[in-house]
């Protein structure tokens, strides 16, 4: 009977089902008038109390937690939006003056023969939803700036061979490799680095870029594969 009603309320065209339909749609989104000074300063207010909010879990939980996993001088440290996602045995090496997004995850591979290593120099900026996966070692160096989405594949997680994939068995020592971001290197929007990869001092990845091969320093890079398109 419900349905039948909706129906009806969603598809009858005659004078009577329009104006119900139109007062229907304002019973189910009423709309309160905004009094300008009023919602103005509890705007301000709802602002100021989630800022205060939140830099109370950043300063008294989630940097204290991250920091207890990690090695290295990690002093200054500033997380926004939560605490990082650590995935597999990973031993990672926070610098100095590094801002972290908490939407970010490292993930270690489990099959490595050694534990894998991801290293984080000084006055690093790591943005909004990356993905850092490390095979053997992945090293970004002072002043390197990856914006959001950035993904640096260390290893596939999967084999090659079809077979073997569909038994579940894990990705082969070839498949693996360092990724080494130099000093001052920036990595635009959404940027895939695959393994065995260094990017170059200086140098820039235009957004969407999938890197397949090493790029040279102070030089501007992009598409798919990544290629140089000016020096700078």
């Amino acid at each position: 009977m419900f349905i039948k009603m909706v129906y009806w309320l969603k598809t009858d065209e005659s004078v009577f089902g329009c104006f119900c339909r139109k007062w229907a749609k304002k019973i189910r989104n009423p709309q309160i008038p905004v009094i300008p000074l009023m919602h103005s300063l509890l705007f301000n207010f709802h602002v100021f109390i989630t800022n205060l909010f939140d830099d109370i879990y950043r300063v008294l939980y989630f940097t204290p937690l991250f920091k207890s996993q990690v090695k290295g001088k990690k002093q200054n440290l500033y997380l926004y939006s939560g605490m990082p996602q650590i995935l597999g045995h990973l031993d990672i090496t926070l610098g100095e003056n590094v801002r972290m997004s908490g939407v970010t995850t490292f993930c270690g591979r489990v099959f490595s023969v050694d534990k894998p290593q991801l290293i984080i120099g000084n006055n690093v900026d790591i943005g909004w939803q990356n993905s850092i996966s490390i095979g053997t070692k992945v090293i970004l160096e002072d002043d390197v700036r990856l914006a959001g989405k950035v993904f640096l594949a260390g290893f596939p997680g999967h084999p090659i061979d079809n077979d073997a994939r569909a038994q579940g068995k894990p990705d082969l020592e070839c498949q693996v490799g360092d990724i080494i971001i130099q000093q001052g290197a920036w990595l635009g929007t959404g940027v895939t680095v695959l393994a065995g990869i260094t990017i170059g001092q200086g140098a820039i990845i235009g957004a969407g870029s999938i890197v397949t091969k090493d790029i040279p320093a102070n030089c501007i890079a992009a598409g798919n594969p990544a290629r140089v398109v000016k020096n700078i």
